[in-house]
């Protein structure tokens, strides 16, 4: 089986690897042509160097399977790619797109007798090896015709990959997946900013975390990944107290809203992220301000 690959960064690199070593037949094309060059030596990736060259390698039914950004880098080149498809082609959209614009640009591409899936995609660096949890939102016949490529991408050929619903419903998963995601790290890091803080037991938190890793409730991946960075450097002194959010984050509330569903954990370690971003602190200098004109409060003035 042979398929297209747009967009080699991180994440779209290493699937092109996975697939290859899977025994699918990859044509990958990036803007960066030295990128494109890497994975043609190492991994017997056939090089394309434009979209319609990517297309051209093609036999129907044509899968082309895209990595890029969100919004409108998406949108282009599902654009730009749709004339040069015709009847039972497939555009698969791997990356973090809004679940509406995977229903508008799945309804738009049927018109045309182009096939659409949106695949939310998990797991980040380590999908190489361990594999992706994939989530997709597509006709029965479309992911029919899929399946042998998931189950390469996927931790195993049964599991760690479903076809959700039909169009949306692989981004809408993968949504509500990192709201859910959100919530886990915040409490995470304000549990064992609590368990540093109580000084007069001098807690090590590397210690710690490793021993929840073993038959605690509170067990996961992400407890992995953090009991293996505090074993590096509990103080995090290197670390900025910056931390960005993606677009699903907002989504996922504003999706609650619009259901009058309560999430307020959710809402809460998104308006957390916020507080991180905000380089000028002018909210939390008003409270003072406040404090001090209401209560005669002491006002701690920068150096």
């Amino acid at each position: 089986m042979r398929m297209a690959m747009m967009g080699l960064g991180k994440m779209g690199g290493n699937m092109v690897r996975r697939l290859r070593r899977g025994g699918i037949e990859v044509v990958g094309y990036d803007r960066a042509a030295e990128v494109v060059d890497q994975l043609a030596a190492q991994e017997g990736m056939l090089a394309a160097s434009s979209v319609q060259d990517a297309v051209s390698k093609l036999s129907g039914p044509r899968v082309v399977w895209l990595m890029l950004p969100s919004g409108d880098p998406t949108e282009q080149q599902i654009r730009a790619l749709a004339p040069l498809l015709s009847n039972g082609d497939i555009i698969v959209d791997g990356g973090n797109s809004n679940y509406h614009d995977s229903q508008r640009r799945g309804a738009w591409l049927a018109e045309q007798g182009i096939g659409f899936m949106d695949a939310g995609t998990s797991g980040g660096i380590w999908g190489l090896e361990n594999g992706y949890c994939l989530m997709v939102g597509a006709t029965p016949e479309v992911a029919r015709i899929m399946t042998p490529i998931l189950q390469v991408l996927a931790p195993a050929r049964d599991r760690g990959w479903a076809h959700v619903g039909p169009v949306g419903a692989g981004h809408f998963t993968k949504m509500i997946h990192n709201g859910i995601e959100y919530g886990m790290m915040q409490s995470f890091a304000e549990g064992l900013e609590l368990l540093r803080g109580k000084q007069e037991f001098a807690l090590d938190l590397a210690q710690i975390t490793e021993l929840w890793r073993h038959s605690s409730v509170v067990r996961s991946w992400l407890l992995d990944l953090t009991a293996e960075a505090l074993q590096r450097d509990q103080s995090l002194t290197q670390i900025a107290p910056y931390v960005p959010d993606s677009g699903e984050g907002r989504w996922t509330v504003v999706e609650a809203i619009d259901q009058g569903v309560a999430a307020p954990v959710l809402t809460l370690a998104l308006q957390m992220r916020f507080t991180s971003q905000d380089e000028t602190g002018y909210g939390y200098r008003l409270l003072s301000t406040m404090r001090n004109a209401f209560g005669g409060h002491a006002v701690k003035h920068n150096d």
